[in-house]
């Protein structure tokens, strides 16, 4: 997946802009971006703050950290239970 020019605080400036009045086509031509590029970032981060979007993205991280916990556990008792019913 190719990544963005512009980070999420970008993309939350931008569509401030549009809140406060100023037309999707103007803020396109402006900034260089599609239409339906802008109307994806709305759907995705439309009414967050700054503050609001890094807290999402620390809650990202620590769930896919969780994840990761939850797949090493679940290996490891697999494991265990291979080399119990290979004993018996």
């Amino acid at each position: 997946m190719r990544k963005s020019k512009f980070t999420e605080v970008q993309i939350v400036a931008i569509l401030a802009q549009y809140e406060q009045g100023v037309k999707v086509a103007d803020i396109c031509r402006e900034h260089s971006i599609s239409q339906p590029t802008f109307y994806q970032w709305q759907r995705k981060y439309s009414g967050m703050e700054v503050s609001e979007l890094k807290r999402l993205k620390e809650m990202e991280q620590e769930l896919a950290q969780f994840k990761r916990i939850v797949a090493d556990l679940t290996l490891q008792n697999r494991v265990l239970k291979d080399v119990i019913e290979k004993k018996l």
